[in-house]
Order: C-alpha cells, then sequence, then structure tokens
C-alpha cells in the first residue's frame, strides 16, 4: 500500500474549502442531533489511510456518526459509502445506521471503524462528483494492494499506471522508476513495472481527475470489481462463495462465477439458522426446484449476508427510502432490519437538482507539485471526462481477454432497459410467514414483490443496470430463469450524452453535401467497425488462445498466419483513409481540395493489396473448421470459445467475426458501385473506381462459392449450440432453408412452434417443442465452468427473437443481411421525449448495437429488428426536422434522424433488409397486378 505517511486528508488533498454543512439528507432534512450524554472518541479510518477522531454521545446512532464523517469530507454521495468494524468474532460488519452506537460496539475506545465503499454502481458515470470519484478510485487501490480485486497482470499493470499518473503526473521514466521502487500498488509488482511504465508513457496530459475516472473505467469491467465474497457450500458440499451486486445475488467458484440469480426472478431470501435460502418465482415450465439453499459458517454470517443483500435490492432497485414496519402488538416474527439511507435513484436525482450547491473541488497530484502546463483541473461542477476518449487496444484486451473470460456469464442487464410499459419491479414487504419460527430459531425472510413504481421503469443506465436477464450478445445463464422476451427494446441513459440543437444543425449542414463524401464517409464509418472486428480475432481471441495449453499449435499459427496480415492491411488502410476524409472536409485551397476529394486512388492500392492477400482470404474457411474440429476433439478449448463468446466485445456469434474478412469484400463492391454510378466517366476518380471494382470482383468470384458454403455452415453450427439435445447437425450436405415460429393445430388448439427446415431433412431438430427447450435449465448450477448444452445459451439469437415475434428468417434473408451492413451516427429519440442523443450505431446480425462513440470498445445496447417496421415520421407526430425515420413494434416506438438525405436512404435500406423477408418481398412482387 502508499505510505501513510505520504497522504493526506481527503478534503485537504482536493483543496475542499471548510464544511458547509453539506449532508446526504434530502433537502430540507437536518443531520440527526446529537443525543445528552457522555461523549465518546471514536476512531474513523477514512479511505486515503488518514485517521480521524469524533466525538459523538455513547448514545448516538450510527447515523449520528456517518453524517458526521461526511459533513467532515464535504461528501455529497455518501450514500455510496458505509463504516464497517471488526465485531467480537472478528468477523467485519457494517455499522447499523438505526441503531445505537454502544449496542454494536462494545469497546468503543479500542474499534477502528473503516470508512470505505459499500454500494458499487454498475457504471462509473453515475458518480457525479469529482470527490466521490476520487473516493471510489481510493478503494480501488486498496482492493489491488489486497488482492480482493483480481485480474490479469495485464490488467493490474494498467490499474497502476492510471494510479501513478494521478499521483506524480506525466511520464518521466527515472522518477516513474524509482516512484514504483519505493511504492508497492499490487502484489509481485517487480515483475509489472516495464508494462507499468508502458501504459503510464501513454496518459501523458491526464490530470489526476481523469486518471480516477480511466481507473475506474478500467475496474467498473473487471469480474470482482465490487465483490466481497462470503464463503458458503451447497448441498453436496462443495466449497462456493456468495455475494450481491447491484444485479442480484453472485454464486462463485473461488474467483469465478458460476451463477447469477436475478433480482427480477428472486420471489424471496431468507436464512434459517446456517442455511441460507433464495426462492425463485414460480414458473410451471421450470420442473427444476424453485428454493435454492446453501450452507455458510454460521447464522450469524447467514444473517449478516441477508442484510447485505436487502440493503443492495432496496439501493439499487427501489426509489426510495423504504417504510418502516408497523411495531407489532404482542409478538414480533421475523427480523425488524431495514435500509436507512437514499436509494441510488434518490442521490442522482439529488445531486442533478441541486447542482448550484456544488463545492469545487481542486483534485491535485498528491506526491509532486503540480504541473501548471496540464489543462486546468476540473472542478466538480465541470462535466466528466469524455468517455470516448482513446484508450489503445492493448488496454482494452488486457480488460477483456483474461478477465472476462473467467466469468462464465453476462446478464443481458447491460444491453436492456425495459420500457415503462415493460418492466415491474421489486420492493420489500411484510413479515415472515407464521411457520418461519421453528426450534427457536426465526426464519428471516426478505419477499421481494412486484411494483409499478419501481426505477427498473425509468430510464437507468444501460451499462450494467439490472432489468433482465439476457446477455448482450445474447447469451443467457440458466440459473437466471426464462430467457426475457427480446421485445423489450433498449433504453438508452441519457445521462453524458449529446442533446442536439440548432448550433449541431449548423455545424452539419457545413460538412460537404456531394454524395462522393457521403459514401467516402460511410466507408471509412464501416472500416472502422471492420477493423475492430478484426482486432477481437488478432488481439483478443488470439490472446486467450495464446494462453491455453489445450490449443494446437498448428491452429495458433492458422490463425495469425492468416487473420495479422489482414489486420495490418486494414490498419494502414484506415489510416489513409482518415486523413484523406480530413483533408476533405478541411480548409484548403482549391486546387489541393480537389485533389483530396477522391477516394478512388487509395481504394485501387488496397484492391491490388487485398488480391496479394488472396492465400490469407481463402483460408478463412479453414480456419473455421479447424476451430471447430479442435473444440469437438477438446472440451476445455469448447469452454474457453464459448466463454469468450460471452463477453460483451463479442457481441455477435465468434465465427461471425472469423468470416467477416469474406464479408467485407462484398461491401467494397457495393461502394464501388455506387461510386462508378455518381462519378460521370469524365471524372478523375472513375477510372480508379473501376479499376478498383473490378479487382474486387475478380476477387469475390474467386472467393463467393466458398463463402456460400462456409457461411451455411456457420449458420449451423449456430443452432447446434442453441438447441437442446441436438448434436451433428452441422455435417456435410445438410443446408439451412428457413428457420421461424409457426403455430401448430392439435387438440388443445393452435400453439406455438418453432420449426427448422433443412435440406436433406435433418432428423431430431424439425421440431423444438417450446421456448423452454432453447432456453435450457434454469436453476441448474453449473460446475467448475462446464459449459454442457444446457447451461449456455443465447437469448438474442435469430430463433429465439422469431419465436417471440412470432416470424421466420430463410437463408436468403441471412445472406441479404450480410451484404447490409452499416455503422454511423445517428440521432435518437423516445416517443415522449424532446431531445435527441447522438449515438454510435452498428447494424449487423438483424441488430442494431448502440455506443456512445465509434471507439468504445462495446455496444451500450441492442435492438433485434425482426419484426419491427420503419417508416418515415408523419407530420402528426410532431418531429419537426428533416431525415428522420421510425422504427416501431407494438407499443415501441423510436426516432432515428441522419445527418444527410444520402444516409437516411441507406439507413432505411439497410433497416428494411431485416425488418421485411426477403422471400415475402419476392412473393408480394410476384402477385402484384401489372
Amino acid at each position: 500500500m502508499v505510505e501513510q505517511g505520504q497522504m493526506s486528508l481527503a478534503g485537504q488533498r482536493l483543496g475542499a474549502p471548510e464544511t458547509l454543512g453539506i449532508s446526504t439528507l434530502e433537502p430540507g432534512h437536518k443531520p440527526p442531533a446529537m443525543p445528552p450524554g457522555r461523549l465518546v472518541p471514536i476512531r474513523v479510518v477514512l479511505l486515503d489511510d488518514s485517521e480521524e477522531i469524533f466525538d459523538i454521545s455513547h448514545r448516538a446512532s450510527g447515523r449520528v456518526l456517518f453524517e458526521m464523517v461526511c459533513l467532515h469530507l464535504n461528501l455529497i454521495e455518501g450514500d455510496y459509502f458505509g463504516l464497517e468494524f471488526q465485531s467480537h468474532h472478528r468477523k467485519m460488519v457494517w455499522l447499523d445506521l438505526l441503531k445505537p452506537i454502544r449496542k454494536q460496539i462494545t469497546r468503543p475506545k479500542h474499534t477502528v471503524l473503516r470508512f470505505v465503499v459499500k454500494f458499487f454502481p454498475p457504471d462509473h458515470s453515475l458518480l457525479l462528483e469529482e470527490l466521490t470519484r476520487y473516493l471510489f478510485a481510493l478503494q480501488v487501490r486498496q482492493d489491488l494492494a489486497s488482492g480482493r480485486l483480481t485480474c490479469s497482470d495485464a490488467s493490474a499493470a494498467l490499474l497502476v499506471s492510471h494510479i501513478i499518473q494521478s499521483e506524480i503526473g506525466d511520464f518521466e521514466e527515472t522518477q516513474c522508476r524509482q516512484h514504483l521502487l519505493n511504492t508497492n500498488y499490487i502484489p509481485d509488482q517487480m515483475a509489472l513495472m516495464d508494462k507499468i511504465m508502458e501504459f503510464h508513457h501513454k496518459h501523458i496530459g491526464q490530470t489526476p481527475a481523469e486518471s480516477d475516472y480511466r481507473l475506474l473505467e478500467v475496474a467498473c469491467r473487471l469480474e470482482m470489481y465490487g465483490i466481497r465474497l462470503h464463503p458458503a457450500k451447497d448441498r453436496e458440499g462443495t466449497k462456493l462463495s456468495l455475494a450481491v451486486a447491484h444485479g442480484g445475488v453472485l454464486v462463485f467458484q473461488g474467483h469465478n462465477r458460476i451463477n447469477n440469480f436475478n433480482w427480477s426472478k428472486i420471489r424471496k431470501l431468507s436464512f434459517k439458522r446456517r442455511r441460507f435460502l433464495i426462492k425463485l418465482r414460480a414458473d410451471p415450465s421450470n420442473v427444476h426446484q424453485d428454493t435454492l439453499e446453501f450452507f455458510m459458517a454460521s447464522r450469524d454470517c447467514c444473517k449478516m449476508f441477508w442484510k447485505i443483500c436487502v440493503e443492495y435490492h432496496a439501493f439499487f432497485r427501489l426509489f426510495e427510502e423504504p417504510r418502516p414496519k408497523p411495531k407489532p402488538v404482542l409478538f414480533s416474527r421475523g427480523s425488524s432490519f431495514r435500509f436507512s439511507g437514499r436509494t441510488q435513484r434518490q442521490v442522482i436525482d439529488y445531486v442533478k437538482e441541486n447542482e448550484f450547491k456544488k463545492l469545487p473541488f481542486d483534485r491535485k497530484h498528491s506526491r509532486v507539485q503540480y504541473n501548471s502546463s496540464l489543462s486546468p483541473l476540473r472542478s466538480a461542477q465541470h462535466q466528466v471526462p469524455n468517455q470516448a476518449v482513446k484508450q489503445s487496444w492493448e488496454g482494452s484486451f488486457l480488460v477483456s481477454s483474461e478477465d472476462s473470460a473467467v466469468a462464465v456469464k453476462q446478464s443481458w442487464e447491460g444491453s436492456f432497459l425495459v420500457s415503462s410499459e415493460d418492466s415491474a419491479v421489486i420492493r420489500p414487504c411484510g413479515n415472515s410467514s407464521p411457520s418461519s419460527q421453528r426450534n427457536g430459531c426465526s426464519d428471516q425472510t426478505y419477499p421481494i414483490q412486484e411494483d409499478s413504481r419501481s426505477p427498473a421503469a425509468k430510464q437507468q443506465p444501460v451499462d450494467r443496470a439490472e432489468v433482465t436477464c439476457a446477455l448482450l450478445n445474447g447469451h443467457a445463464d440458466d440459473c437466471r430463469g426464462a430467457t426475457p422476451s427480446p421485445l423489450i427494446s433498449p433504453m438508452l441513459n441519457d445521462t453524458g450524452a449529446i442533446r442536439t440543437d440548432d448550433e449541431e444543425d449548423n455545424r452539419r449542414k457545413n460538412c460537404p453535401a456531394d454524395n462522393a463524401y457521403c459514401i467516402a464517409k460511410e466507408l471509412l464509418c464501416t472500416e472502422r467497425t471492420y477493423l475492430k472486428d478484426l482486432e477481437l480475432i488478432t488481439v483478443l481471441f488470439q490472446g486467450v488462445l495464446n494462453k491455453e495449453d489445450c490449443v494446437p499449435d498448428a491452429l495458433k499459427t492458422l490463425l495469425s498466419s492468416t487473420y495479422e496480415p489482414l489486420h495490418s492491411h486494414h490498419t494502414h488502410f484506415l489510416q489513409e483513409l482518415e486523413e484523406r476524409l480530413s483533408l476533405w472536409e478541411g480548409r484548403c485551397n482549391t486546387e489541393v481540395k480537389g485533389e483530396m476529394q477522391r477516394i478512388g486512388d487509395l481504394l485501387v492500392r488496397s484492391a491490388q493489396e487485398l488480391k496479394a492477400l488472396s492465400a490469407q482470404l481463402q483460408m478463412i474457411s479453414e480456419c473455421v473448421f479447424a476451430l471447430e474440429r479442435a473444440c469437438v476433439t477438446s472440451r476445455r478449448l469448447e469452454c474457453v470459445c464459448r466463454e469468450f463468446e460471452l463477453q460483451k466485445v463479442c457481441y455477435i456469434p465468434l465465427n461471425v467475426f472469423l468470416l467477416s474478412p469474406l464479408h467485407r469484400l462484398l461491401h467494397y463492391r457495393q461502394i464501388l458501385d455506387r461510386l462508378c454510378e455518381h462519378y460521370p466517366p469524365t471524372h478523375t476518380d472513375y477510372s480508379d473506381c473501376r479499376a478498383a471494382l473490378d479487382d474486387v470482383c475478380e476477387l469475390e468470384a474467386a472467393l463467393r462459392p466458398g463463402l456460400e458454403e462456409i457461411e451455411n455452415y456457420q449458420k449451423l453450427l449456430e443452432l447446434q449450440k442453441d438447441l437442446i439435445g441436438v448434436e451433428h447437425l452441422a455435417v456435410a450436405g445438410r443446408q439451412l432453408i428457413r428457420l421461424g415460429c409457426l403455430s401448430k393445430l392439435s387438440g388443445k388448439g393452435l400453439q406455438q412452434r418453432m420449426f427448422f427446415l433443412f435440406f436433406p431433412e435433418s432428423s431430431g431438430a424439425s421440431e423444438v417443442e417450446s421456448e423452454d427447450d432453447l432456453c435450457g435449465s434454469r436453476t441448474s448450477l453449473p460446475r467448475n465452468g462446464n459449459n454442457s448444452g444446457n447451461t449456455l445459451n443465447r437469448g438474442n439469437t435469430t430463433a429465439h427473437v422469431c419465436w417471440h415475434r412470432n416470424t421466420s428468417v430463410s437463408m436468403l434473408d441471412f445472406s441479404i443481411a450480410i451484404e447490409n451492413q452499416l455503422s454511423g451516427n445517428l440521432l435518437r429519440k423516445f416517443k415522449n421525449s424532446n431531445g435527441w442523443q447522438k449515438l454510435w450505431v452498428v447494424f449487423t446480425n438483424f441488430t442494431l448495437f448502440f455506443y456512445k462513440t465509434h471507439e468504445d470498445e462495446y455496444p451500450l445496447a441492442s435492438l433485434p429488428l425482426l419484426g419491427y417496421s420503419v417508416t418515415h415520421a408523419g407530420e402528426s407526430e410532431n418531429i419537426h426536422k428533416d431525415h428522420v425515420f421510425k422504427l416501431h413494434f407494438k407499443s415501441h416506438i423510436y426516432y432515428f434522424r441522419t445527418e444527410s438525405e444520402y444516409f437516411f436512404e441507406r439507413w432505411m435500406t439497410v433497416i428494411r433488409s431485416a425488418t421485411v423477408s426477403a422471400s415475402r418481398t419476392r412473393y408480394l412482387n410476384r402477385t402484384e397486378p401489372d
């Protein structure tokens, strides 16, 4: 840890003025009064390891002491924090804010309390105060040093590099090395010193406040961020650990998460003696047990963990602090414990409503004098650092590869937010049942009921806000209950969004209006997405495989020799393209501007280089086959691939990423076709575009037969992973014709069924009896990352969306969707909102994926478009803007706005390819009268 003598008080270190009485209470409320009685000194250690002594009445409640600490720090968002101490059983427990201190701490003079983070929000951008982010950064440092926040060596090095940037400022090799020799931030730091310095060198110019923000940005993605493990065992005696997070109750085996019980699926939490019970909501189709039982070390351990669950649920899921229960007249059953304090929603609203009351804080480097040449430090009144500041792919790989691989599953909570008409919520209510007291031991329960006032029904941060239980890339964890309907649509948070107005319109009008520029910009936008997809293979996936002994060396060599040359080529091409577009948009003299307003020369050179890489392109199909063969022979490799596919950065099936270089040729051909149609033959760019088109068509023609075969094989593999009990579906000669939902007429009437049509006919997969057969078991606990067929399923697959939206998709539709992919900025508005939010949107695999900027590592939310309709916004809808189209499905309506007529037509075209079946369109065209 950092030496205590070199640390200063948090308030002093941030340049905070003397306390002005800012509290964590609601406006108009006063801190609890100090009750009369003798004063007792209470020692509190703050997050910077400094120690403060507070004189407090021995009759005072925990709330009084907690408010005194927050006042001392001038902390507005104090509700995220708590005071913990070691009980007489040598267990760390939280100070109850409602109970008198004397009933909790028997020897106050000999007890040291620690002021630490108690509630870890899913998104660091929810922390609105600079001081709060600084304290969270200190908590991350403590967890790193203690080994509680486990991660890969590379991720640890990246975290430490942000810490020392905030400590000593910009990189200077001698100073940085000496600092790392004198100060330990992580175990085995010496072995990572060079890597830390390499990352530190990339942070030049970051202020301490920005470094804190970046530190939390990286830490929030780690599997063990904010996790406090509580030892337990299951019925078979297997050693496990329980934890609670914003989204629900988690089960760990070692440091690997093996289960996640979503709040929306939990009906009641209770404990009996040392048994901790999770009662799931009733489901007629569930053939497994609906009550899960875990054994902890003692009744006190059970009760302590139960209390933490109650508080986490109330803080993240309720609108307001729960009211106290009425006291029973004669007898009391169960625990009277309740959450005390503001909920997260109340904290956010209070800080936003009282923006003018914020105190400016001057966050400075702590170990050296602040360098005045850096940009002025932001006060708490300023905006947090832009989340879109580019991070190197090395940094993102470090966070995503090993750390996310150990996460057996992530929930869909990060990708979807339930709109008001979709959602319901959980609230605590009532006492335990009369049968709860047996053998002198009460059954402490926490019923979880539905309430339409839940914050889940409102717009909240999408990245990790808990509302549903399916993965962003479509995978669902079986323990979370039935996979939610893809009818749920994304409600991206407005916090930090770019709101557009007339100034934004004027800025957009200054861009070149020529269609050639728009086509070039489409090429640039889609190339950015394509290069990130390539980096997922060459950096992330290969990085994971290189760490595994189960991967054949021949497979590693095949992947690297195939994809790395392609990645190198497209990296250089994107750089040239960005420079050319920048000059095209910029101000320069007429002669230079005319020379720069063309991209044919870049395209013809790129096409020739791709022809030289035709051997690599031809080996892509072999890469897919080789990877599948290796997974069949190695169970461990199959688990590694499936776990990698569960990462949020892998937003579509892994094999689709592997095939992306072949698909990219189709996009180049389309772009070159449009350029050749736009330019007259006399234009200086026409001949280059025509030559590039000829080269691309020649290369595509040579690769197309293999592409059609591998696309069909990839779809069969995808279905084989999704269907329960179906093996050897992907065999030679079998072709997928169509999949979708039909109604079967039986003795019970019309019943919904999922059908799959193959040629030749496939046995064992022609009909899936219900949605549950697609989703698998819901309550079983997978062991040791066992990814058997019924434990890793994707809830957002094409088949799953077809089931919920009663539609079907043919292989022709899949082929058209591959050709119709698009990336770019869109402005998004909800039906009942006023402002427009600027988002980076990627359309692929029948789905819109939403990012804040094109530099984000993974999407914030997604919207499957199967079943949706796309139309122009009508005059009656009061959308007084140009280039607006509407997406609607039942009661879900979204408006999207493009920057030009060209992009309006392009987005309408590609979205229609996903919302209108190709075979249905062909039938309508054939039956229309002349």
